[in-house]
């Protein structure tokens, strides 16, 4: 069951510690352990700068979840940038189209419960994480 929505844009470096204070915030009002939260705004922050630096800025919507007794948080990242040629390639550590250490989206993926990402060239890129607690 989703408890709560929002979207926040990704225009600027600001807006990248912006992401991470919001998701942090998320991960807390849902009791999610220090080692959780820190996965979690983890992998935000590699993905809201990946929106940035990559797609040229867009979007991330924060999803407050429950089912059951169980809690979570779901962050969708989508930018309208050139998209990812090969994603198999873009998800190898090591691999970086932008001079950095290539563990970004690799890393994001690790730091999830869940993760998805749809990505062609000309049509930008969603990727979706979730984790719960």
């Amino acid at each position: 069951m989703l408890q709560g929505s929002e979207t926040f844009l990704i225009r600027s470096s600001e807006d990248v510690v912006l992401a991470r204070q919001q998701v942090r915030a998320r991960a807390i009002a849902q009791g999610f352990s220090l080692v959780d939260q820190t996965k979690l705004v983890t992998a935000a922050s590699e993905l809201a700068r990946n929106t940035l630096q990559y797609g040229g800025g867009g979007v991330m919507h924060v999803e407050v979840l429950t089912e059951g007794v169980r809690r979570g948080v779901r962050l969708v990242f989508e930018d309208q940038g050139p998209g990812i040629p090969d994603v198999s390639q873009a998800l190898r550590d090591g691999y970086s189209s932008g001079g950095g250490l290539g563990l970004g989206l690799g890393g994001a993926k690790r730091l999830a419960n869940e993760f998805s990402i749809e990505s062609s060239p000309g049509a930008g890129t969603r990727v979706m994480i979730a984790r719960w607690r």
